[in-house]
């Protein structure tokens, strides 16, 4: 007993320094998955727009995604004979409103398969998103490219005795209020029912009087602005090259499926879900970092078909 006195305060002492260490350890990784799985849920809403009202997977998405960083690095590249802070800024608003168009040049000539197999919507993305990469490669080359950014935006800063990247925490200031800028759009203007109306009855909304198929092309401009806006804000983490659309078109299916088709909160929880699990793998067991997230998304449909908070379907009865 005099022994387990003496001692007991000595390991607690080392039980609360271990525990403190490996804290001030996962913190850093913890912020850069919340970060991550931010710009995760900015790729997936865009998919997730696109999905809902036009009912097809657009597997361009992620080459749009690229393409938005790549129009970026051209603007960057002008010589506009303003500061570096006013061309980020104009690649910002310019690169996505680029993008959307040709997202609507894609959706006109999708619009031949829509009433037909999904199969021929599917092919036909996914030769645009083979077409998109190449002419990347055509225009820019294969090599890396970066984009660059204002003096403010880079370096570091000290956050609670630990150092964190400025650019990290712009990234996720920005990603959050896009996301907060789509929600207000979707739930506080009439263009944003109308668009929450055609994902739930297309028959419905065109008796109403709506033009479903300008609808259905602003959705789609809409849906791959937000790609190119994730990309811009992604090219300085990841770099900019012609397949990272690869890299960012999978998990935004998976966070979709994740968080519940048709669900905005749904998917913006799994892409930080996805994205605090993908980065803390990645710091311990960096070849599980990428299995991990299907290893999440395998654990939580077996537990809930449906997803986090999607509708419960045939699958649960």
């Amino acid at each position: 007993m005099f022994e387990r006195k003496k001692w007991a305060p000595a390991f607690a002492g080392a039980t609360s320094s271990f525990d403190l260490r490996v804290m001030l350890d996962l913190t850093p990784h913890l912020l850069n998955g919340i970060s991550l799985g931010l710009m995760f849920a900015l790729i997936a809403l865009g998919f997730m727009l696109i999905v809902g009202v036009m009912e097809v997977i657009n597997l361009a998405h992620g080459s749009l995604f690229a393409l938005g960083a790549y129009f970026a690095v051209f603007i960057m590249g002008l010589n506009l004979g303003v500061g570096i802070e006013a061309r980020y800024a104009l690649a910002f608003c310019l690169a996505p409103l680029g993008v959307a168009l040709v997202g609507m040049a894609l959706e006109l000539a999708m619009r031949r398969t829509y009433g037909k197999d999904p199969l021929y919507g599917l092919l036909l993305t996914f030769g645009a998103a083979l077409v998109i990469e190449e002419v990347i490669r055509l225009i820019w080359g294969s090599g890396e490219k970066q984009l660059l950014l204002p003096p403010d935006l880079g370096g570091a800063m000290l956050i609670g005795g630990f150092i964190y990247s400025k650019y990290r925490l712009y990234a996720s200031v920005a990603a959050i209020l896009l996301i907060l800028l789509l929600y207000f759009f979707l739930e506080k203007t009439p263009y944003g029912a109308m668009i929450k109306a055609g994902a739930h009855d297309s028959e419905m909304v065109r008796a109403l009087g709506i033009n479903l198929t300008r609808l259905r092309l602003f959705v789609f401009a809409l849906g791959t602005a937000l790609a190119a806006a994730a990309g811009i804000v992604l090219a300085p983490i990841w770099g900019v090259r012609p397949h990272m659309g690869v890299d960012a078109v999978v998990p935004a299916f998976l966070i979709i499926v994740l968080g519940g088709v048709g669900s905005f909160w749904g998917a913006v929880l799994a892409g930080i879900l996805v994205g605090v699990v993908v980065a803390v793998t990645g710091a311990y067991a960096s070849e599980w970092s990428l299995l991990s997230m299907y290893l999440l998304l395998i654990a939580l449909v077996t537990w809930r078909a449906r997803g986090l908070f999607g509708k419960k379907t045939a699958l649960e009865n």
